[in-house]
């Protein structure tokens, strides 16, 4: 085997090295090559982590199970009418939702996307447009036990050629024991809906929130007019001929007030005991007594009381109470409670006269008496 040394020349003589010193040295050598290029792979690794964070893909790496455990309390979104038994469980099967955000739009999430899952609703409020369909969905969002769509689908009047995947995909994530809901109103006089929600579910529970015709078509004028200020006036768009009275039925805001004829339709598919009938008056004026009705309609425990509701003097409906963690109460948006333009006496009348035989054979088919006339 070869020997090799390194000879260094010097004034003082000359110094041999030994192999075993010289191979130390390549070593030390090698080790500072490594040294570095585990630094530089670090800084490597380093900033590709930081380029991801920055454009918002770490937000979806999955947490430890220990971190989501450790803040669950946190998480839990409270109701005020939780017993102290559900606050003190802790987990995820009682999660129950905040009474209502100061958002509009889905306040009733779960504890984690990933929790639960996505149904087709059982229950649809219906109709009718400018009736309290809006009031009436804050006011159920309060109860632990419902999820809703915050916007209208409008899935079996426009979007029914997307399909039901397309559809339920749509709906929040439930747990069970749950109850998934949407609203859109058009569905009332939309003729082919009946057939369509049928045939996605017959079990399907339909509410209908009607008000007084007339005062829905003056509430309905009053909304397009906000958007289309050089609107023609309510009379000359009520009456295909104001001389004779005779009331023009193709105006939406008309023909949605005719509720008997549209209900014939619903009926050819569901029977009276899948639909539920609420009073727009009464959801003003007694919605604690009105909400009774609806949460046993749903089969839902009597959670949205009385205790839940004060009236706006300035609006004039009901709002909800100031829910903990919010610094005002919650009122429905500036859309809701605008002032009625002044419509001559003469116009109301002959519209009341027009609706009153189909507002009675409404009471008939409902069997209930909403005291329009």
């Amino acid at each position: 085997m070869w020997r090799v040394s390194c000879v260094v020349s010097s004034r003082s003589g000359v110094r041999l090295m030994g192999c075993s010193k010289w191979r130390a040295a390549l070593n030390c050598g090698h080790l500072r090559v490594q040294s570095k290029l585990s630094v530089f792979f670090t800084m490597i690794i380093f900033f590709t982590y930081l380029f991801y964070c920055l454009n918002g893909y770490c937000d979806s790496l999955p947490r430890p199970v220990y971190d989501q455990q450790s803040n669950l309390p946190n998480k839990i979104i409270l109701n005020d009418e939780a017993s102290p038994q559900q606050l003190g469980a802790l987990n995820a099967s009682q999660v129950v939702r905040e009474q209502l955000s100061d958002a509009p739009s889905d306040s009733n999430l779960s504890i984690a996307n990933t929790f639960g899952s996505k149904k087709f609703p059982q229950a649809i409020i219906i109709g009718v447009k400018k009736g309290g369909t809006r009031a009436l969905l804050e006011f159920l969002r309060i109860h632990p036990d419902v999820r809703a769509v915050g916007s209208e689908p409008h899935f079996f009047d426009r979007f029914y050629d997307k399909g039901l995947d397309w559809y339920r995909n749509l709906m929040p994530r439930t747990l069970e024991g749950q109850i998934t809901m949407e609203k859109t109103p058009s569905y009332f006089i939309t003729k082919e809906a009946p057939r369509r929600v049928f045939s996605m579910s017959r079990h399907t529970k339909l509410i209908v929130v009607v008000r007084d015709p007339v005062t829905r078509a003056v509430s309905d004028y009053t909304q397009t007019l906000s958007k289309s200020p050089g609107l023609p006036s309510f009379k000359n768009l009520a009456f295909r001929n104001a001389t004779t009275g005779l009331i023009d039925t193709s105006w939406s805001a008309v023909r949605i007030g005719i509720y008997a004829k549209h209900l014939e339709n619903w009926l050819r598919y569901f029977p009276l005991s899948r639909l539920l009938f609420v009073s727009g008056e009464r959801l003003v004026t007694d919605p604690a007594g009105e909400m009774g009705r609806v949460q046993d309609f749903l089969g839902l425990k009597r959670v949205v009381t009385d205790k839940h509701f004060y009236f706006n003097q300035t609006k004039g409906f009901p709002c909800l109470k100031k829910p903990e963690g919010s610094s005002r109460p919650r009122c429905l948006g500036k859309s809701k409670g605008r002032p009625h333009p002044q419509i001559p006496n003469e116009v109301l009348h002959r519209l009341r006269d027009f609706y009153r035989p189909f507002n009675l054979k409404f009471y008939q088919m409902t069997g209930h008496n909403f005291g329009w006339d």
